[in-house]
Parts: C-alpha cells; sequence; structure tokens
C-alpha cells in the first residue's frame, strides 16, 4: 500500500477529530439524564476493524482502555458474518467487556462503506442506574459484580436498524429510572449513527483504501512523538505510592497503589506488582483501566493536545499481579472504582517526576458521586439524582492549582443548582469554596468547595461514593497537604453525623440535610518562597485568611477599610525568624 502524503494525513486526522467531537456534541444535546445531558459523563470514539482506537474525543481519558476491550468482547462473540451494517452492540461487562463498572454502557455500531465492513463508531456513557441494592447501582458494600446491578455481556441491540424491544424490556425492567437509561441508549445509538455517516462521507471524500492506509500511519505518528519524548529523558526508574481510604467494607484498612516506572531508552514498563491484593469491596480496577491511566499520565507529560489513537497505547508496557487490587479474580466488584484510579494516578505522577523532575504537581482531590433516589411523592416515578464533583487540584511546576474543579481522568463537569432544583427533591443552601482548604506551598493547592443540600421528599435514600476523607491530598517538594475531605449528615442538629468517604443507603427525610466539603490540592514547594504579593492577593480573593497567611507563609495582612494590605515591616520579621 503506497502512503498517504503527508498534507492529506493532517487533513484526514483533523476530519477524524472533527467526527468525535460531532458526535461528543449529538451526545450530550441528546441525554435524558442529568449525567450525560449535564455532568457529560461521556466519550465518543472511532475504532478500526481490530477494535483498535482511530480516534477519541477525550472527555473521560479512562476511556481509552474501555473501548478496545469492549470491540474484544464483540469480536469473540460474533463472527464477521454475523455483523451487518445497521446493527448496533451493546456491553457494560467489567470482565467480558471493557466497562469501567457496570454504570458504564458501550454502544459499538459497525461502519459499512459499500457493503465492506471498515470499523466502528463507539461511545460509552454512564447510567443514572442500571439496578443493584441501592439507586445509582454503587454500592459501597458490595462484595461481587453480582451485587452492582445488571451486568451486559457484549450483545446486539440493534440488527439491521430493527431495535431489539426484548433488550430495552429487560434494561428498563433492572432500572429505577427506566426512561433515562432507554433514552439515553437510544441517544448513544444515535451518536453512533451520526459517526457513520460522517465516517462514510470521509471515505467517499478521499477513497477508501486511503482512509485505511491512513489508520496505521497516524498510530505510526503518534508513536514516533511519544517515544522520541520518552527517549530525551534519562535512563532510570522512579516508584510511587498512595492510598485510597478504604474498600468500603474494611474501613479502617487504606488500600495501597504503587508503581515502579522503569525507563531505557524509548521504552516504559510500568510495574504495578507491589499494589494490594484485590479489596473485598469494589475498590478494585481491571488492567484496562490501569492501561488508560498509564495513557493518560503520557499525554500529560508529551502533549495535551495529542492525538489519541492505538499508536499511545503502542507504548504502554505494564505488569500487574494476578488477584491484586489493580487485576482482580472475576467476580471482584469494581463499582466505586475511581478513587482507585486517582490513587493509581497520583503514584504515577509521583514516580515519572523522579525521571522527569521540570513536570511535577501535588496531589488533587480525587473524585467523588453523591446519590439520592427514590420514588418521587408528587409522580410516584423513581429518580436518581446522581452528581459527580471534584474539590481543588494540586500545585503545578509554575502555577497555582485550580480551584472547584474536577482532576486528572476525571473531566465531567458540575451539574448546575438550577437544573438540579428543578429537576429532583432537593434544595441547595450552599455552594462556596473553603477558604484555607488548598495545601500551601510556593504554588498553592486548589480550594475544595462545599455543597449542603436539603432534602425536600420522603425515603430518600442516600449514599455517597468518594476518598481523600482521611488521606489527605498530598503535598510534595516541601508543600503541605490539602484539606481533606468531610461529610456530615444533619449537621448542628440533634441525629448530626459524620459518614466515612464509602458509604451507602441512609433513608433521609424532608427537612434533613446534609453537607459535603471535597478536598483541597496539595501545594508545591516551600510556602515560604511564595511572593508576599501572591499571598495578598489569595487573601483579597478570599482563598486564604489572615491567620494562614500569617502562620503558614509568614506575611502579615493588615484590613485597610474595604482592602488588604502587606505590612511589610512585620512580614520582613516574621520571614526573618524561620531564616535564624
Amino acid at each position: 500500500m503506497s502512503a498517504v502524503d503527508p498534507v492529506t494525513l493532517q487533513v484526514i486526522q483533523a476530519r477524524l477529530a472533527g467526527i468525535v467531537q460531532e458526535m461528543q456534541n449529538s451526545l450530550f444535546r441528546t441525554g435524558y439524564s442529568t449525567i450525560i445531558r449535564e455532568s457529560q459523563d461521556a466519550s465518543c470514539a472511532i475504532l478500526n476493524r481490530a477494535g483498535e482506537v482511530v480516534a477519541q474525543h477525550v472527555v473521560l481519558p479512562l476511556h481509552m482502555g474501555a473501548f478496545p476491550a469492549c470491540a474484544a468482547g464483540i469480536l469473540k462473540n460474533y463472527t464477521a458474518d454475523e455483523v451487518h451494517e445497521g446493527d448496533a452492540f451493546i456491553t457494560n461487562h467489567p470482565y467480558l467487556g471493557g466497562s469501567p463498572h457496570a454504570p458504564d454502557m458501550a454502544v459499538l455500531s459497525p461502519i459499512f462503506f459499500h457493503g465492506e465492513w471498515v470499523g466502528f463508531s463507539a461511545n460509552l456513557a454512564h447510567k443514572s442506574d442500571i439496578g443493584g441494592p441501592v439507586p445509582g447501582s454503587c454500592w459501597s458494600q458490595a462484595r461481587e459484580i453480582y451485587q452492582e446491578g445488571l451486568h451486559v455481556p457484549p450483545i446486539k441491540y440493534v440488527h439491521k436498524f430493527q431495535t431489539s424491544k426484548d433488550i430495552e424490556a429487560m434494561l428498563g425492567a433492572n432500572s429505577r429510572t427506566p426512561e433515562l437509561v432507554i433514552g439515553d441508549l437510544r441517544g448513544q445509538v444515535g451518536a453512533a449513527r451520526l459517526g457513520e455517516r460522517r465516517f462514510q462521507e470521509m471515505m467517499q471524500r478521499y477513497g477508501k483504501q486511503t482512509i485505511l492506509t491512513s489508520f496505521d500511519e497516524l498510530f505510526a505518528l503518534t508513536e514516533a512523538k511519544v517515544r522520541k519524548e520518552i527517549a530525551s529523558w534519562p535512563d532510570g526508574a522512579g516508584e510511587g505510592e498512595r492510598f485510597v481510604d478504604s474498600d468500603g467494607i474494611d474501613l479502617d484498612k487504606p488500600v495501597r497503589l504503587h508503581v515502579r516506572m522503569e525507563k531505557k531508552g524509548d521504552r516504559l514498563l510500568f510495574d504495578f506488582t507491589g499494589s494490594a491484593d484485590q479489596t473485598k469491596g469494589p475498590a478494585n480496577i481491571r488492567p484496562t483501566t490501569v492501561r488508560a491511566a498509564c495513557c493518560y499520565l503520557l499525554t500529560c507529560l508529551v502533549d495535551p493536545a495529542l492525538a489519541i489513537n492505538n499508536g499511545l497505547a503502542r507504548c504502554i508496557e505494564i505488569k500487574v499481579r494476578d488477584g491484586s487490587v489493580v487485576n482482580p479474580i472475576f467476580p471482584a466488584p469494581v463499582n466505586t472504582y475511581n478513587p482507585t484510579v486517582h490513587a493509581l494516578v497520583e503514584s504515577l505522577l509521583e514516580a515519572s517526576s523522579q525521571i522527569t523532575p521540570h513536570k511535577k504537581v501535588g496531589d488533587g482531590c480525587s473524585s467523588r458521586s453523591i446519590i439520592i433516589g427514590g420514588r418521587s411523592n408528587k409522580t410516584g416515578k423513581g429518580y436518581v439524582q446522581y452528581e459527580i464533583f471534584g474539590g481543588g487540584s494540586g500545585g503545578r511546576s509554575g502555577k497555582d492549582g485550580v480551584s472547584g474543579t474536577n482532576v486528572n481522568q476525571s473531566n465531567a463537569k458540575i451539574a448546575p443548582i438550577e437544573i438540579i432544583e428543578s429537576e429532583f427533591a432537593t434544595r441547595v443552601n450552599r455552594f462556596e469554596l473553603i477558604a484555607d482548604s488548598g495545601g500551601p506551598g510556593a504554588f498553592r493547592g486548589g480550594l475544595g468547595f462545599v455543597r449542603e443540600y436539603v432534602v425536600l421528599d420522603n425515603d430518600a435514600r442516600f449514599s455517597l461514593r468518594s476518598t481523600k476523607h482521611t488521606v489527605a491530598p498530598k503535598g510534595i517538594d516541601g508543600g503541605s497537604d490539602g484539606k481533606t475531605g468531610h461529610c456530615v449528615l444533619n449537621p448542628g442538629k440533634s441525629g448530626e453525623r459524620v459518614i466515612p468517604s464509602r458509604f451507602s443507603d441512609h433513608v433521609m427525610h424532608p427537612g434533613e440535610v446534609f453537607s459535603l466539603e471535597t478536598p483541597g490540592g496539595g501545594g508545591l514547594g516551600n510556602p515560604l518562597t511564595r511572593e508576599p504579593e501572591r499571598v495578598l492577593n489569595d487573601v483579597r480573593n478570599g482563598y486564604v485568611t489572615q491567620k494562614r497567611a500569617r502562620e503558614v507563609y509568614r506575611v502579615a495582612i493588615d484590613s485597610v477599610e474595604s482592602d488588604y494590605t502587606i505590612n511589610q515591616t512585620e512580614t520582613g520579621q516574621l520571614r526573618a525568624q524561620i531564616k535564624s
């Protein structure tokens, strides 16, 4: 096959990126649930016929590993003769497919051009509820995946443009929110169909053989760029270690994530064999997710605008131990996997900083979800209010962390208060940044926030899927840790109760309150080297209190009418005391 000329190759790459972006926009605009429409917990991709990623719009980087594994499950179960134009396959199985957990449902639609099967148009999106013991399907005490909701192996959902009513009936009967689940799933099929059409138009414009030839060339370009960057680093090894608060069952036992990263020439090996054994509770993650976390790390280190395709995956070599938290044995539970992946990514960032010391970042807030479900007093229908939150990101080389954001592989949005209050029987009393929650440093960690709710419905079942309530976001290079998270039921009232970071199925009634404080990011560098003017700006913006400025940064800030100023004399004395 002749090579594609460089200009055409770049045009094809840009067009592929545009296709997956358009698919993504379609998916968000047709979403029934707030989890897709507002939080945007979904990703879209184009795959070749072998199931390798050709292009992906990265909203959630973990899906880089999910798509090939889901495709592999389909290719294992169906022969080429059983794949037709107008088909669509679905799966949400973490072991037989590649979904991180049961709520993430993948749709893969085969792309045909002039009767020939040439690839897949794919997407993966979170479902508000897929059954199981608790609303939202994320039971923190699950001991096997059978307790985590309905698991669908790779099956054909649409056959030659005819949707299976039987499969929809089965999915709907196993969900507390059947209209949302089926509506979102149909939206996923629609987004996949859009990807099919755009891909066919591209083949019509440039020719089938040119497009198919370009795939391997695009893979080679990405791989070459990544390997060239890796080769520029000094040979050596780095190690990183982080802990998750608990697995939801052994509440006093943190879960260890450990990686040894070995670099030689243009090759990297990620060795996770030092990580903890698989957990009783649902803190486990599958190797496909581990591999995606490594891809995410390389994207951060090489180029945030790197073209996401199979060429990146070729640069990843991982070593995992059977029966460990990063390679659990079926049917080990996995539903609250995200805190584990955050700890894994932070261990990767620590290990890589020992090889690439010019690129460092303090720990971020990790990820958390609140879930409130039940049956509406007004309509009698089931509902699930599922929201995803972050907090503060860590201080970075040359920059402060970001406040009130999601971090690392969690890239979902915070649902607007107006949407939440209009669609669910809750009221948001407070939503504000927490002063002093960012870890002090030469580059300060971002701030966490507090979000406080009043429940307005009877028998509302509340669950929390969080982390970093006992293990603080770590500061690095002399920076201090960020503030830990905290969740309280009925604060300041009789029956006040602090709950752990993984907690499920507490029944609440009208007028009851829960308050969630999210962690701040860890600081980077010695706080005493932070310029007093930057500390002053932090105080003016409400990020740092005057007391914290004085005690930690050794900067004296005076209140002058409605403004603040630096007391230069006292600041000099405070910092001189440290030097002496």
